[in-house]
């Protein structure tokens, strides 16, 4: 593998307060800047200056993501709203086609294959956006003919309202990413396929590919997309080894805040959950500083991420790595569960029952400590097991990349995307 893919890992000067929201953001469990030694981020500073300058000047108009972030690109960008069942009004981006003048610019959007992408937790779709077009997965997908939609979670900055409860009230926050599977993802992916009359392909990564994962386990979408490609894949936590997360999870820390403190939001800039992740990160041999190393343009992400989510979705999460086994939410109390679920126990999501005709491409990486191989051999056999092969199964396994190489990596398009774009050319 060739080593240009590779920098001089950066150093930096940054404040307690802005330490704390990286160490929070890259940590509690999943989706943080979490980068292979060595590895460089794509962040292009003097696109992102020229983004900057553009916005302000008025570029795109509005304050949404297509006007911050795609349109001073020079690409056309949709701002859309979906209302899930249960009443959140998610805010989701279509770049459909490629930059005016550009190899694939201009030109109807309706014959363009849709592809929609999902991000992890405690970021939004804007992640998929921090770098230049020629090293960022949307700009690449649009430029080479797909029509893309950017999905965001409830309670980021452009899916954070609601049909009739309060953003700011605990009610708001009563969900765990049970939620996103069971109403959000299909409310999304219905709206694309009503929108543009094709099934779209799917991109998932890290808890983007878990509630994918959940969702094909119990047949949902799978009907409706023609293929899904899972980028640092989650289903089992087993092997985690980023330590503040093993911490986080063995100690209970979702159930902390939740109970003890009372905070149904889990947003990283709030002074409760700042404060906390210092007092875990004073623990003796917890170094929460190292993590800063291997993150060589916070500045950059930290005007931008990370986004608050629910404390329930951490519980749900923390709850994966110290039971071992992939679960709906576990309200503890057997009475609770069988008022829930019918059972004492919460129902299990079998990812051996996830259809094997279904295309599925999975890339992962060797310095991974969030998606650890370990864990995705696991998936990997309970997808083998119900016969998922051939061409139905892809799996690309990269030893030099760790979990947020495969968003924000400078060497992303080289080592993953042009994979993933030649995988849905042949489920076109």
């Amino acid at each position: 593998m060739s080593t240009a893919c590779h920098g001089v890992r950066g150093f930096f000067s940054i404040s307690a307060a802005a330490m704390t929201i990286v160490v929070t953001t890259a940590v509690v469990l999943l989706s943080g800047p979490q980068l292979a030694a060595g590895a460089r981020v794509l962040i292009n500073h003097a696109e992102l200056r020229r983004r900057d300058i553009a916005t302000a000047a008025g570029g795109g108009g509005g304050d949404g993501a297509c006007a911050t972030a795609v349109a001073p690109f020079g690409y056309p960008c949709e701002e859309h709203e979906v209302t899930t069942q249960d009443g959140y009004i998610l805010g989701l981006q279509r770049i459909p086609r490629g930059r005016i003048g550009g190899v694939t610019g201009g030109g109807a959007a309706a014959a363009r294959q849709p592809v929609l992408l999902q991000h992890g937790v405690l970021v939004d779709g804007m992640t998929w956006l921090l770098g230049s077009p020629e090293e960022s997965l949307p700009y690449i997908l649009a430029d080479q003919g797909f029509d893309v939609w950017i999905a965001n979670n409830r309670g980021t900055r452009w899916s954070s309202r609601h049909v009739s409860l309060d953003p700011k009230s605990r009610s708001y926050w009563n969900w765990s990413w049970d939620d996103i599977v069971v109403n959000d993802m299909p409310a999304i992916v219905d709206y694309v396929c009503s929108h543009t009359g094709q099934k779209p392909h799917y991109v998932g990564h890290s808890m983007g590919t878990l509630v994918a994962l959940a969702a094909f386990s119990e047949g949902r979408m799978v009907d409706k997309l023609k293929s899904a490609a899972l980028l640092s894949p989650v289903a089992y936590l087993s092997h985690i080894t980023t330590p503040i997360g093993v911490v986080l999870a063995k100690a209970f820390a979702g159930e902390l805040i939740s109970d003890l403190l009372g905070i149904a939001e889990f947003n990283p800039a709030s002074p409760q959950v700042s404060n906390l992740v210092r007092t875990f990160c004073r623990k003796p041999g917890m170094n929460c500083y190292d993590l800063l190393t291997s993150f060589t343009a916070a500045d950059i992400f930290l005007k931008y991420e990370p986004q608050p989510t629910s404390t329930k979705t951490l519980i749900h999460l923390a709850q994966t790595v110290r039971d071992g086994v992939l679960t709906k939410y576990d309200y503890v109390m057997p009475d609770a569960n069988v008022a829930r679920y019918g059972q004492a126990d919460p129902p299990a999501y079998d990812m051996a029952v996830i259809p094997a005709w279904f295309p599925l491409f999975l890339s992962y990486g060797g310095r991974d400590s969030l998606s650890d191989p370990a864990d995705v051999a696991l998936l990997l056999d309970d997808l083998r097991r119900r016969g998922h092969a051939g061409d139905r199964l892809t799996v690309q396994y990269l030893p030099q990349l760790a979990h947020a190489d495969f968003v924000i990596g400078v060497c992303a398009k080289d080592l993953v995307y042009n994979d993933v774009i030649s995988f849905f050319r042949r489920f076109h």
